[in-house]
């Protein structure tokens, strides 16, 4: 198959076979033309199938699928063939992505897939009116994931799915602080568990665009890897009574965070000055009961081994305090050797804490113990 002189190659993902551009597989860039395609988002296309299935699999209602930015349609293409959904919608506006992408179909024998070549906001909002939106609504854009907050939801039934990628790490690890106060409304701070603060920025002007129309939302997953954030996120089609919106303190001078409804100055150990981040999202980030179903769907997928290691970090977090602290961080301070993370998190649950590792860091854990308690334990 050719297209513009370039060749193209049949490659297995998951279950499905797609026909990617021979150069997406051996550059280490991955070009934008022909059409784009990233192998090494394989993971979270992966995370995407089992997330996708284990909502679908408690949803009553019709199961269709919207995808407004597919590049070939690789992740569209898994979820029709891997999931079995009534209907897929597979949407671009390069015609060669989604010619590639009509052929894959053609490989896989799909019957449920249509294509729609559009700008995507344009394409979501022929799917957004009574018996028309879809119960499932992803939106994977180069950068921020903002400008399609407000046409995402609009196509999103009640009780539906809504995920969404960013790839704007820089703005929201507080290298732009400017920039992400105007695409997200909040402003990060340059920390530890930066991916963390970036994640709750996303799902905190969600909730704002949400709540602008009346809606609610629920995080059921989060996802931090490689170069990109994930969320995943069920809609209400009613107000958002909650309060899930506040701030992040951080000391730099002892290094204290706390997740807060209301900015406060002063650090509550050492009394330096606090950065603040937000406003953002400070409720929970994960669904003990989603995560459970997503950990039992891995079985009838053909999916990474390294998932269910993440799933169950992400269980084990799931009902633990927001705000995670790294071995080396903590280290650092003490002036000595990082522990093991299994003697970290077991030294702390036996002094009375609770302690868990987490899903956003290797080195990292979650725990009820302030730094100060954290560097007491560990010295002893």
């Amino acid at each position: 198959m050719h297209i513009s002189n370039e060749s193209f190659q049949e490659i297995i993902e998951g279950q499905t076979k797609l026909v990617v551009p021979e150069k997406s597989i051996t550059s280490t860039v991955p070009p934008k033309e022909p059409a784009f395609f990233n192998p090494k988002a394989k993971l979270s296309r992966d995370f995407s199938i089992i997330a996708y299935g284990a909502f679908l699999k408690n949803f009553e209602g019709p199961k269709n699928f919207l995808e407004g930015l597919s590049g070939i349609g690789a992740r569209g293409l898994r979820v029709a063939n891997e999931l079995k959904l009534d209907n897929v919608i597979i949407n671009d506006l390069n015609p060669s992505a989604l010619d590639l992408a009509k052929h894959s179909k053609k490989l896989n024998i799909l019957e449920n897939v249509n294509f729609s070549e559009n700008e995507i906001c344009r394409f979501f909002s022929e799917y957004s009116t009574k018996g028309r939106r879809s119960s499932i609504v992803d939106i994977d854009p180069f950068g921020s994931p903002a400008p399609f907050f407000d046409c995402g939801l609009r196509a999103t039934i009640h009780g539906g799915l809504l995920s969404c990628t960013a790839t704007d790490l820089q703005v929201l690890n507080g290298l732009f602080q400017n920039a992400c106060k105007r695409k997200y409304g909040g402003v990060p701070i340059r920390a530890e568990y930066g991916n963390e603060i970036a994640i709750r920025l996303i799902l905190g002007c969600l909730r704002i665009v949400a709540g602008r129309m009346g809606l609610e939302i629920i995080p059921l997953y989060v996802e931090s890897n490689f170069h990109y954030y994930r969320t995943y996120v069920k809609v209400h089609k009613k107000p958002d009574q909650e309060e899930n919106l506040g701030y992040i303190t951080h000391c730099k001078n002892c290094g204290h965070r706390k997740i807060i409804l209301e900015k406060n100055n002063l650090c509550d150990i050492c009394e330096s000055q606090n950065n603040i981040a937000g406003p953002l999202w400070i409720d929970k980030i994960f669904d003990k009961n989603f995560i459970k179903n997503m950990i039992s769907k891995i079985s009838e997928l053909n999916v990474d081994k390294t998932c269910e290691k993440s799933l169950r970090k992400c269980l084990a977090e799931s009902d633990m305090p927001g705000l995670y602290f790294t071995l080396d961080e903590i280290a650092s301070k003490m002036r000595a050797s990082p522990p093991k993370l299994n003697d970290a998190i077991n030294k702390l649950q036996k002094n009375g804490f609770l302690a868990s590792p987490t899903s956003f860091s290797p080195t990292g854990f979650r725990t009820s113990a302030n730094i100060k308690e954290v560097i007491t334990v560990f010295s002893n």
